[in-house]
């Protein structure tokens, strides 16, 4: 079915991946970046920061597996799963070792009942397994003062984290998150959100309730668009639509911020309203609609944070939309099949759903 080159290829692709996630696992996990002498890079090193790599490769691993043994299944032509390597250790900057994973369909997709089988494994799949690392880490966390040997610096007593010179990542709660630190974790264990990166499992687990949630936005071609296009077929252009204006809403919400000074705002908003036109321009409605959506999408901004000025959306989505708009498109193609899906589908359709509830996380990491 591939031929020896395509899985050299993407064997290397893994491996690489692997080994980036792990490096990068060691930073997160130790603190420090392994080009530092405090921490210098070793094979016990290395086999510590797997901790991370293990559990967060093997959940996207099983997550593009789904997609591809259900392809296979329904018979319709894909790639092997494409690991995106990217570790930024080298230039002294954080990173999970990779952009994530992907498959490519070969073939076009003939019925809507594929679309939903192959859209929907892959996520769920991912989802059982994480779950799973999730329940392993928080009832298998450390003492409470491990912290310590990650952050000496804690200890002494004149140690103030507004003096301190290190990046800053904490991570924002979703519900899943939340509900499973309050039922399984040791409450003077359990560390504050801004020290979870320096817990292998639970940061591994959290990344991937993260990539989770992104593959099940219900919009477009994302896993989740999938899942509305088995539901609603008929309906999906207009919840994807929907969907992508709200995303877009909450992205840059603060963005243009009305209490700014005047040159600020002469030069920042109309490169903001063009921006947002600019994610509509695939979109299959007029150039007039384009423009209507976007300045009420600015104007609404721009009307809600004169009266609540502390509201603050999460511009870190906006790479995310931007792509969403440009490159992946919020729009579904046609089947020749588009018989309606059975009722063990439409469950499962609903859970999937479930799922995205519980892990989309409005605002996933906040960097100080």
């Amino acid at each position: 079915m591939y031929s020896n080159k395509e899985y050299i290829r993407h064997i290397l692709l893994f491996i690489i991946t692997f080994l980036c996630t792990t490096l990068a696992g060691g930073e997160w996990l130790f603190g420090r970046s392994i080009l530092s002498s405090e921490k210098p890079l070793t094979w016990a090193y290395f086999l510590e920061s797997m901790q991370f790599s293990l559990p967060f490769i093997g959940i996207l691993l099983i997550h593009e597996m789904g997609h591809l043994f259900t392809s296979i299944y329904h018979r319709v032509k894909s790639s092997l799963p494409y690991f995106i390597p990217l570790w930024l250790g080298f230039l002294g900057m954080p990173s999970i070792g990779t952009m994530g994973a992907i498959i490519r369909m070969k073939t076009l997709v003939s019925s809507r009942k594929k679309f939903f089988d192959i859209g929907v494994a892959g996520p769920i799949a991912g989802f059982v397994i994480a779950f799973g690392v999730l329940v392993y880490g928080f009832q298998n966390l450390p003492e409470a003062d491990y912290i310590y040997q990650v952050h000496p610096e804690y200890q002494d007593p004149n140690y103030s984290p507004d003096e301190s010179e290190n990046l800053n990542l904490e991570l924002g709660y979703n519900l899943l998150f939340w509900g499973m630190e309050k039922v399984l974790a040791t409450p003077d264990r359990m560390p504050n959100m801004m020290e979870v990166i320096h817990y292998p499992y639970l940061f591994a687990g959290y990344l991937a309730l993260f990539f989770t949630a992104l593959n099940l936005l219900p919009i477009g071609q994302l896993d989740g668009g999938h899942v509305i296009f088995g539901l609603f077929p008929n309906h999906h252009r207009v919840i994807s639509l929907s969907f992508y204006i709200a995303f877009l809403f909450f992205a840059g919400l603060g963005m243009v911020n009305p209490y700014e000074g005047t040159e600020y705002l002469l030069l920042a908003l109309p490169l903001y309203v063009g921006f947002i036109y600019i994610c509509f321009r695939r979109v299959s409605i007029s150039n007039s609609t384009k423009w209507t959506i976007t300045l009420s999408i600015v104007a609404l901004q721009y009307v809600l944070l004169f009266i609540f000025p502390d509201v603050q959306g999460y511009s870190g989505w906006l790479l995310f939309a931007f792509i969403l708009g440009r490159v992946i498109g919020i729009e579904h193609p046609k089947v020749k099949d588009g018989r309606e899906i059975n009722l063990p589908r439409k469950v499962i359709a609903w859970l999937a759903i479930i799922i995205f509830i519980l892990c989309f996380t409005p605002q996933p990491f906040q960097v100080s």
